[in-house]
């Protein structure tokens, strides 16, 4: 009997300690799997960051073709790195060769110490010239003085000048060549007069001087905003702007029509004694 409880209290004892290790062994394998998981997630890149590396990749494959189209209509010595089979080749002197494989391109530059320069490569086939270093040299001079000759467009400046109408005539004088001065550098200048104090002033005296001060400058301005009251009627403002060159080109015609018509009338009146005379 002693024995037999024995044996029962033997296996239950078994039974525990294999059930205590089983635990004991899953819970270490979902710890291990637990901390494992992070590092393995964390290798793996996020949606967000693929989605961004694939956007700046796109943007760098924009940037890199924009670079090579400007690179092909550029003027530069292409060399040896003719990417066309066959090209239309013009010798230094402009005259057409006519198609040529780039192997005899490349032997006819080296025979001739000659630069291979791209003129149209969009055409069919790719159209380049030969030149010298020297005809290089002087068309890169030209190329550099055409693109310092175009006007660069910015933002126009406004400077603005206020004054009362009690101004002085040489006052005025002085204000009208310091707004030539700024018109001549394509300024815009804002004239701002204030009504003077001395009531017996004309209503109208603040427009006659802003019409005074374009008067002084013909072919050069013209109002880009024509007086107006503002401060309830206390001042007058307008803005003076230089003439485009379409204005300046026909205010110039004008102007030598009306010298012409003047120079005939002289001459027509000294005509007609000259005529009696004979």
């Amino acid at each position: 009997m002693a024995a037999l409880l024995l044996k029962r209290l033997t296996l239950q004892t078994i039974k525990t300690e294999n059930t205590c290790i089983r635990k004991c062994l899953g819970k270490y394998v979902v710890q291990k799997t637990a901390l494992a998981e992070p590092s393995h997630i964390a290798s793996a890149p996020s949606p967000s960051c693929l989605i961004h590396a694939e956007a700046f990749g796109t943007e760098d494959t924009q940037d890199k073709r924009e670079k090579e189209k400007k690179n092909a209509t550029a003027f530069r010595n292409v060399g040896r790195k003719i990417n066309e089979r066959i090209i239309q080749v013009l010798d230094e002197k402009g005259n057409d060769l006519g198609p040529m494989h780039r192997a005899k391109v490349i032997r006819l530059m080296a025979e001739q110490d000659l630069r291979l320069v791209p003129r149209d490569p969009g055409a069919q086939p790719p159209r380049y010239q030969l030149m010298t270093g020297t005809q290089m040299y002087q068309e890169r001079l030209r190329l550099r003085g055409m693109e310092r000759a175009e006007p660069k467009p910015g933002p126009t400046l406004t400077k603005e000048l206020t004054f009362s109408s009690n101004i002085g005539q040489h006052d005025l004088d002085t204000k009208s060549k310091q707004i030539q001065q700024w018109i001549e550098k394509k300024y815009k200048v804002q004239i701002t007069i204030k009504k003077g104090k001395n009531t017996e002033e004309p209503e109208n005296k603040m427009e006659e001087i802003c019409n005074q001060i374009l008067q002084t400058m013909p072919g050069i301005a013209t109002f880009s905003s024509r007086p107006q009251p503002i401060r309830g009627g206390k001042a007058v403002m307008c803005i003076l702007r230089p003439l485009s060159q379409k204005e300046e080109n026909a205010c110039r015609s004008a102007l030598g029509t009306q010298r012409g018509d003047a120079l005939n009338r002289e001459n027509g009146n000294d005509g007609a004694p000259n005529a009696l005379h004979q």
